[in-house]
């Protein structure tokens, strides 16, 4: 008997434990709507100092703009918008409390001091969350504010963490608020080395003020270690233009190497490729359109499905084309050129008409959004997987033009063709499937397109000019020449940009080409072929 009165006695101070506890923060969440700045800012102190997790909702209620004092009884509650008033709900249980007209309660207005006091004091509470990623999380926000009021709580933290990642970076927290506090020249030349090893922009602004004030000694550790970052950060940045010169290369060889096939073959001069890649990327709206309405759990794969569909769309119209007007002009180079260049503006304005000439917005799976931190790199899904699909769809080519009999009709009529129709070759045939072949690529590079830049009818004229420019520098026709000067422009242009700018960095890639084709007239990889020979 007497046992089981004591299971029953712990049982209800086990369930009542909380709501004492509760009830011992409810005057700390009280001052919060005391309706000053300082009083609300000793109550926050309040609450962190009893690290319960519970007031972590209460303080970011507080942030965000939700907390509120009700007019009645002047307790705090979270409210928020609903129909013509509020939904009311207690900030320490979660737990629905009514609601309230918009006059009953008064928001709880904080100032950019109280704001930063907050993002300390979320960080000081989330030192102990039991999730790594958030431990993290709020070892980033207190290097961000350099509280030293986090510090005693930081140190608790690091005496019990275990993971490798966290630990870092609460060991450069501690770093950021000994260096920008007050603390001995030991400790501080100690944080100088950690902060010298994290080595990034935020790391190189504390040292910075490091290096102007304090002792000799630190000044000295403090300015080593800015020599020693700066150099780090150069070479990152180098590193970094590179990749953003790969990921532009890979964007000019998608929508260069269509036109490669085209005017190496065929020998015309095709101002409407653009109009091809624009075509890919409203094919691309339509179809992330259709996924929208009736398969919206489904919109990840809509890039996938869209892939097939620009390429068959922009194929079609190149084979309208060519049957329609082109094959009327071969050996007129002028007239092809008007042709095309009065195409492409039928075109733009038959999307203008059927769209309209606003931007449409095309998403971007969840496979492709984000980026991640690859040492020093800044590196985007996004850009990551186009360059992948620009060297896949440059390998599926070459294999297609040197394995099949299409390919092989292709480089036939390329090297001879009047031997070629001698040889039973269809060449009227291959020129129409070729110009097919080429525009059912620009519109994959239109897929890609979509996904980094505006979809609109002028979206292919800013890469048609560029596009010219791989063709002719890498050699007409030559896929691997095509390669080789996309690549090589995209990684100049953004080389030349922090310095000259962009519309000077392209001037001197433009002028390097001039100068270029005066020495090489075929381009880095000259090919032999009817257009060349004629």
């Amino acid at each position: 008997m007497h046992r089981a009165f004591c299971w029953l006695l712990a049982a209800f101070l086990a369930l009542a434990a909380p709501t004492a506890f509760a009830a011992d923060l409810t005057p700390l969440v009280r001052g919060l709507g005391a309706g000053n700045y300082a009083e609300t800012e000793k109550a926050i102190a309040g609450l962190a100092e009893t690290g319960d997790p519970a007031v972590v909702p209460v303080i970011e209620a507080l942030q965000a703009g939700d907390l509120h004092v009700r007019k009645s009884d002047g307790a705090v509650v979270v409210a928020k918008r609903a129909g013509n008033g509020y939904a009311l709900t207690d900030p320490l249980t979660g737990g629905a409390i009514g609601e309230a007209d918009r006059n009953a309660v008064e928001k709880i207005r904080i100032n950019n001091a109280l704001r930063r006091t907050i993002s300390a004091t979320l960080g000081a509470l989330t030192l102990m969350s039991p999730d790594a990623g958030t431990r993290r999380q709020a070892a980033e926000a207190v290097f961000k504010s350099r509280d030293a009021n986090a510090l005693d709580a930081l140190n608790t933290a690091l005496a019990k963490e275990t993971d490798e990642r966290v630990r870092r970076a609460m060991t450069q927290a501690r770093a950021a608020v000994l260096l920008a506090g007050e603390a001995s020249d030991a400790d501080r030349i100690a944080a100088v080395a950690v902060l010298q090893e994290r080595g990034d922009q935020d790391a190189l602004a504390l040292l910075n003020g490091a290096a102007n004030s304090g002792s000799d000694a630190v000044k000295d550790a403090a300015k080593k270690a800015i020599a020693s970052v700066e150099q780090r950060l150069a070479l990152w940045g180098a590193a970094q233009n590179l990749w953003y010169g790969l990921s532009l290369g890979s964007v000019l060889l998608l929508a260069a190497i269509g036109l490669a096939v085209t005017f190496g073959v065929m020998g015309v001069i095709n101002m409407a490729h653009g109009e091809m890649v624009m075509i890919g990327a409203y094919a691309t709206f339509l179809v992330q359109e259709a996924f929208r309405q009736w398969a919206p759990g489904l919109f990840d794969f809509s890039i996938l499905v869209a892939l097939p569909v620009a390429f068959l769309a922009s194929g079609a119209v190149g084979v309208a084309i060519e049957r329609s007007v082109i094959r009327w002009l071969y050996g007129r180079p002028l007239e092809t050129l008007l042709a095309t260049w009065g195409l492409s503006l039928a075109l733009q304005q038959a999307v203008r008409s059927i769209f309209g000439p606003t931007n449409r917005e095309v998403g971007a799976p969840s496979w492709m959004s984000g980026a991640f931190e690859l040492g020093g790199l800044t590196i985007t899904y996004g850009r990551l997987w186009i360059v992948v699909f620009a060297f896949l769809v440059f390998g599926a080519l070459l294999v297609a033009l040197r394995k099949t009999w299409f390919g092989l009709s292709i480089r036939a009529v390329t090297q001879n063709r009047s031997m070629a129709n001698a040889m039973g070759i269809r060449t009227a045939r291959v020129d129409a499937l070729t110009f097919g072949l080429g525009s059912g690529i620009a519109g994959l590079a239109g897929v890609a397109l979509s996904q980094i830049d505006n979809v609109s009818p002028n979206l292919g004229q800013g890469y048609i000019i560029d596009s010219f420019m791989v063709v002719v520098f890498g050699g007409v026709g030559n896929l691997w020449g095509t390669l080789v000067g996309a690549l090589a422009l995209g990684g100049v242009n953004k080389f030349l940009e922090p310095y000259a700018g962009a519309v000077l960095g392209k001037i001197l890639v433009l002028i390097f080409i001039i100068l270029f084709i005066q020495r090489r007239p075929r381009g880095l990889f000259a090919l032999k072929g009817r257009a060349v020979e004629a």
